[in-house]
């Protein structure tokens, strides 16, 4: 029987594979992409589309999806011998990508290509693929000595192996922490249906009590509903210092320094500034902003500090207010890290006169999906539907759901799969990654083509479903979770609704990393939109909708410590890119030096001495985002822009159909083949303005 990850025919075979089926299908693979490149590379005729890019492309996305599938398995179904095989095999995958990145004569065959007669009747889609390629080739090291190629080569199988390292310590780090609680009084306070999960818990360990983790569903309602000041700080203390050196409990071996992110941190920083010097450039920030729309780090760094000035008036202003209510409604004339949550719900709730809590009982999943769902549906002139269980579809786990998206005329065109609940060995946070690509390929044994269908999965962390007092109640999203779940949709939209039929510039591939949230954040404005959550809330007990009274207060609320919230991902950004741009980690100073100083400059909180943030900060030094976080604000501006014409035309609804159809055709149905900014003009008809970012966050008046 064929390998599982050798079953290109269809949807991944999720229930089939096996970690022995891992180690020989990748070799089997890395070899036929090999003989494809080396015919590729023998071909003595002149480099065309079909006999050059076509061969290679097709043997990579075999590779690509099948190591796809696996990474996809590490991360939510993580195990020790998964675990191990998929760090085995990640070198040899690294290695045969960033040996073609390098190869002198491919890269010699695609200049000849594009400047050969032919390339001026090829389709913009595979111009942009040719370019994009000629600039990897420059960035993958391929115009190096072959000294510099080979040291090149050994730097990205090591921070291929390090960034994987980060992520499995940061990982075990969070499933290891587990508080016992058998104190009535000391939860107090908390949400009864976190406390069922967390009474659930320790009944699977036969123990009592209430079993608390550093996991988002159970650490997140602790530290914003818990009257116990001691049990917060515990929970603080253990979660911002996870994988540190003071990170508690210690690992198995009981050598804390086995989970330490610290050394990693340092290695990873000195391999990609070598990296970037082998390269030409002066810093990494340079190489990584060379597929991005910013041009160089100080664009970044003026873009965020023109950003923090307008910022920083409201934050202060956020900040003196909860420090005034803390000291005079909550006693606490000290207010620390882990009493902001608290503190922020309080305030809120005598503010605004509602909580997040109250809000979350009108958000079941059973009401929130299909709404989202008829959102977009209506939107983009699209149905959504659950694929029948008969197809014979494989899932990797139970509570995962699996959808198909048709067009107007009731073609299938999309599937994805949904995964929405935290459990032990599924990485944390929340993401969108592709599992298959829209493109044009051949069927086999005719002439004939077919397009083969985009997949994605969307995979979040949010609380399970619970049964209280006997009955199963849906699992219930806070607002800020339902905002988590239409961002991740955006991205699966983004990937699903493309026209494009060629890899490398299909769905989300090609998009400059810094417009891919483009279409994420756009959603996210429909979160606010009556018209829509009038379609997507119930009552988990009444049944009743929203009331309109409770989501005016949710409106009031909306920018409720925006200035605090702003200027936080912005501190985020700075450090990321001063990290990757001026810093010298092998110079006196430290990363937590530099962000102390970073956090002086911008920040109006400052955390406790013992906060080791760094080590947790996966989105830089465990995914694609180093040099690159900055990329959430700059495509924020970009998205708030595009909903403002949306709102511009509200006439009829500001679910608008034309509007959303041009959004669909200018934006995600257009992918990476052509630039993102001529997208947004092509859609938004003049070049992106800060301006509707700023009225969105309620600073539309700040003083510079």
């Amino acid at each position: 029987m064929t390998s599982p990850l050798l079953d290109f025919s269809g949807l991944p075979r999720f229930a089939d594979i096996r970690t022995e089926h891992i180690t020989p299908a990748i070799a089997q693979l890395l070899a036929a992409g090999r003989t494809a490149v080396g015919q590729a590379r023998s071909d003595a005729a002149a480099p065309t589309w079909r006999n050059f890019v076509q061969p290679m492309e097709d043997a990579n996305e075999h590779l690509s999806r099948a190591w796809g599938q696996v990474s996809h398995l590490n991360a939510v179904m993580n195990n020790p011998e998964l675990r191990e095989v998929y760090n085995a095999n990640l070198p040899l995958v690294t290695q045969y990508f960033a040996e073609l990145a390098q190869d002198q004569v491919l890269f010699e065959k695609f200049k000849r290509l594009r400047n050969n007669p032919e390339f001026d009747n090829l389709s913009r889609a595979r111009k942009k693929i040719i370019e994009n390629e000629l600039r990897d080739f420059r960035l993958g090291g391929a115009e190096l000595s072959p000294e510099k190629k080979e040291r090149f080569l050994r730097i990205q199988e090591e921070l291929s192996a390090l960034c994987a390292r980060f992520s499995d310590n940061l990982l075990d780090a969070t499933n290891s922490f587990a508080l016992i609680i058998d104190n009535t009084a000391e939860v107090a306070g908390i949400p009864e249906d976190v406390l069922q999960t967390a009474r659930e818990a320790t009944e699977k360990d036969n123990t009592s009590g209430w079993k608390f983790t550093l996991h988002a569903p159970s650490y997140q309602p602790v530290m914003q509903y818990a009257d116990s000041r001691a049990l917060r700080e515990k929970m603080y203390r253990a979660y911002s210092t996870r994988a540190s050196e003071i990170g508690t409990p210690a690992p198995p071996s009981g050598n804390v320094a086995d989970w330490d992110n610290t050394p990693l941190i340092g290695k990873i920083l000195a391999l990609r500034k070598e990296e970037a010097q082998l390269l030409g450039f002066d810093c990494y920030a340079e190489v990584s902003l060379a597929t991005k729309m910013a041009a160089m780090p100080k664009q970044v760094l003026d873009f965020l500090g023109e950003l923090a000035l307008k910022a920083r008036p409201y934050a202060e202003r956020d900040l003196q207010e909860l420090r005034q209510f803390a000291a005079d409604k909550l006693g606490l004339k000290n207010l620390e890290s882990w009493d902001l949550a608290y503190a922020s719900e309080k305030l809120r709730l005598e503010r605004y006169a509602f909580s997040d809590q109250e809000v979350k009982q009108y958000f079941p999943e059973t009401k929130v999906l299909p709404g989202m769902f008829k959102l977009v549906e209506h939107l983009y002139g699209i149905t959504i539907v659950p694929a029948e269980a008969s197809t014979g579809i494989q899932l990797w786990h139970p509570d995962v759901k699996f959808f198909n998206i048709s067009d107007a005329e009731g073609k299938l065109i999309g599937q994805f799969y949904i995964d929405l609940y935290a459990r032990s060995g599924k990485r944390g946070g929340a993401w969108m990654d592709d599992a298959i690509t829209r493109r044009r390929i051949g069927v086999e044994g005719s002439g004939e083509q077919r397009v083969q269908l985009p997949v994605t999965y969307l995979t979040c962390n949010f609380a399970a479903p619970v049964n209280l007092n006997g009955q199963m109640r849906p699992a219930l999203f806070t607002h800020d979770e339902v905002i988590t779940l239409f961002h991740e949709f955006g991205h699966g939209l983004h990937h699903l609704l493309t026209q494009v039929e060629d890899l490398g510039v299909s769905g989300i591939n090609g998009v400059e990393w810094d417009a891919v949230e483009l279409p994420s954040q756009f959603m996210e404005n429909f979160c606010w939109e009556w018209e829509v959550l009038t379609d997507m809330t119930q009552h988990v007990d009444s049944g009743l909708p929203l009331p309109r009274e409770l989501f005016d207060k949710m409106l009031a609320a909306k920018n409720f410590q925006s200035g605090l919230q702003t200027l936080r991902q912005i501190e985020f950004s700075l450090f990321d890119m001063h990290l990757h741009s001026a810093f010298d980690p092998g110079g006196e100073k430290t990363v937590l030096q530099l962000l102390d100083e970073i956090r002086k400059q911008v920040a109006v909180i400052l955390p406790p001495e013992f906060n080791r943030f760094p080590n947790s900060f996966s989105h830089i030094f465990a995914g694609g985002y180093a040099a690159g976080y900055y990329s959430y604000k700059w495509a924020e501006v970009l998205s708030a822009d595009a909903y403002s014409l949306f709102e511009e035309s509200r006439t009829g609804g500001v679910v608008n159909t034309e509007t959303g159809a041009r959004f669909r055709d200018e934006i995600l149905a257009v992918g990476g083949s052509r630039p993102a900014l001529e997208s947004f003009i092509e859609f938004r008809g003049r070049e992106p303005k800060i301006d509707a970012l700023l009225r969105h966050n309620g600073m539309a008046g700040a003083e510079t």
